[in-house]
């Protein structure tokens, strides 16, 4: 796929545009975010984990029996798995004109560690832009579904309950709620999906 017209990033010559998926656990953002880089061509990447040092920090991130991670720490593990991310897939990729698209992204954090877990946006905000570089996303695509719903389907998968996952309904709604403010600025390129329909429904909608 060519460039396209300039996003928030500006100008964009002949680099790829950058598209965000972003959600609460259980919406379907990966299954769409991989069917759209497969689409389009693009580099399918994802948060946290996507590099050798992320895969470190996730485990730390992720994993309800291991080592307690404070608040602030898990903000900072974040952006240290997002900056390793950025300088080792997403900026490389991106300049040699490629598109990525990204199974989260800086929005996670505003939703998780701000508005679920109560930092301040502010601050949130001023980390985020020093761990990316000022890298923002080209589109962020928020696959939206009721907190019921994607218990249920994370229920049925029968997986197991990341340190995330684990954190019950009202965290979830917090997030779910932030990632409604958030979509709703009116500077910030989002695209909100209804994700409670059929795979491929979902997928035409994207």
């Amino acid at each position: 796929m060519t460039a396209g017209p300039p996003g928030r990033n500006g100008a964009r010559g002949n680099r790829g545009g950058l598209i965000a998926f972003e959600g609460i656990d259980g919406c379907g953002k990966t299954t769409q975010a991989r069917l759209l880089a497969e689409r389009i061509g693009a580099v399918w990447t994802f948060e946290p984990g996507a590099t050798d040092l992320g895969t470190s920090l996730r485990a730390l991130l992720l994993h309800r029996g291991g080592t307690a991670v404070g608040e602030r720490a898990e903000a900072l593990l974040m952006a240290a798995d997002r900056a390793q991310h950025v300088t080792e897939v997403i900026r490389p990729a991106l300049d040699q004109g490629r598109w990525v698209v990204t199974d989260r992204y800086s929005a996670s954090t505003l939703a998780y560690q701000g508005y679920g877990r109560g930092l301040d946006l502010a601050d949130l905000t001023a980390l985020i832009g020093w761990a990316t570089g000022g890298l923002g996303p080209d589109l962020t695509v928020l696959v939206d579904v009721p907190v019921g719903l994607a218990a249920r389907r994370r229920a049925e998968a029968g997986s197991s309950d990341d340190r995330f996952e684990g954190q019950g309904g009202e965290f979830h709604q917090r997030v779910a709620d932030g990632y409604h403010r958030l979509a709703s600025t009116p500077e910030s390129p989002w695209l909100v999906v209804d994700g409670t329909g059929t795979v491929d429904a979902v997928a035409a909608a994207v």
